[in-house]
């Protein structure tokens, strides 16, 4: 186990992470207003967020989702340190941050490629962003709860389990509902966007509700009588 001035210095980095999350998600709200805003005027309704990044202005959202990723590499990397600074990390916890790391990686290869807006052809860029968007979604539902679940046996995270997890299920709720409405015939091309925008906004509140506790808790992301040593392979 590390001695307890590293294990502070930990702390503090995380408590630093998870403000970089709390601004850079306020970011991302702002340049979505923005995005959403500007020419061709995009239907919230109906349209993908993605298709924000299509049109004279679409590099707004394309720094969007570049922001997208880093705050959520930053704030995945505050969950990690917070864990490793109590030496304990759940094999729930563990699965729950590589799935979590599709979610964050994804939103910047949706930076990447374009999407195809209709009437316009299916290009190759655009089948990658859809992947890409898929497996962002997946993972990043799936890692919630599975982070979530994971808090329990770390101290430091525990506080916040409750909130998480709730907030997790609803993300998978909803990701379940958009899933299901995507097959029924008429149902997403009139409401595809707000059901996206529904489930996104269902993570965001995940990550900042998360975020604001482990980073104002008076006791910081963790504490010295939190210190302790653990198994590192706890369930």
């Amino acid at each position: 186990m590390a001695n307890i001035p590293d294990e502070l210095g930990q702390a503090r980095r995380a408590r630093i992470l998870f403000a970089v999350s709390i601004v850079g998600l306020a970011l991302y709200v702002v340049l979505d207003a923005v995005a959403q805003s500007l020419p061709p005027h995009y239907s919230p309704i109906s349209q993908a967020e993605g298709d924000l990044a299509v049109g004279p202005y679409g590099y707004v959202m394309t720094l969007n989702f570049i922001n997208r990723g880093i705050f959520s590499l930053s704030f995945l990397l505050a969950l990690a340190l917070t864990a490793n600074s109590a030496d304990v990390m759940s094999v729930r916890f563990r699965r729950g941050a590589y799935l979590f790391a599709f979610w964050s990686v994804g939103a910047l290869l949706l930076a990447a490629f374009p999407a195809d807006v209709a009437p316009a052809p299916v290009t190759w860029q655009g089948v990658v962003h859809l992947a890409a968007g898929t497996l962002a979604f997946f993972g990043g539902a799936a890692g919630a709860l599975y982070i979530s679940l994971g808090m329990a046996r770390n101290r430091p995270l525990a506080r916040v389990r409750g909130t998480a997890l709730t907030l997790a299920s609803i993300s998978a709720v909803l990701l379940a509902v958009e899933l299901v409405m995507s097959v029924v015939p008429g149902v997403y091309a009139d409401y595809g966007g707000l059901l996206e925008r529904l489930f996104l906004a269902s993570m965001f509140l995940w990550i900042g509700a998360v975020s604001f506790v482990m980073l104002f808790e008076p006791s910081g992301p963790v504490g010295p009588a939190e210190l302790r040593p653990g198994a590192s392979s706890l369930r």
